[in-house]
């Protein structure tokens, strides 16, 4: 089964939204993962922004990726330009690295939920659907 490591700053908001919809859009079967170069909570809005569309990514925990250092994966994608960055270098990962920088919704609006904050989700949903279908199918 294939391994795909999804990357953000945080793995609170971007990473996780990426990670529910690579989950919906597969039905599971590739094995997800997602990561942060510090860890924070799980993001309630992203939480909320993907039930509004019938996702549910409330179980989702932020992990850092120090966690997964020794897993061999076949896609990196990273979801912010920190990330992409500062990325360690997973020396057991010779996949293929995928970078798509997207603005970071819970710094929008004081961190309130609003449009700005679904128009993100959707930019990353319409990424993630192009990477399925470039790269997976």
């Amino acid at each position: 089964m294939k391994k795909i490591l999804i990357l953000c700053t945080g793995n609170s908001c971007r990473s996780q939204i990426a990670h529910g919809f690579l989950n919906h859009f597969t039905d599971n079967s590739f094995s997800i993962f997602s990561a942060g170069i510090e860890k924070h909570r799980l993001n309630k809005n992203a939480v909320k922004s993907m039930a509004d569309i019938g996702i549910d990514i409330s179980h989702h925990t932020s992990n850092l990726i120090d966690e997964y250092k020794d897993e061999k994966f076949d896609f990196i994608i990273t979801v912010c330009d920190n990330a992409n960055e500062t990325c360690p270098v997973l020396p057991n990962s010779t996949g293929k690295k995928i970078h798509k920088n997207f603005t970071d919704p819970s710094k929008l609006n004081n961190g309130l939920y609003n449009k700005e904050f679904e128009e993100v989700r959707d930019q990353i949903k319409s990424f993630i659907i192009n990477f399925i279908n470039e790269e997976l199918i």
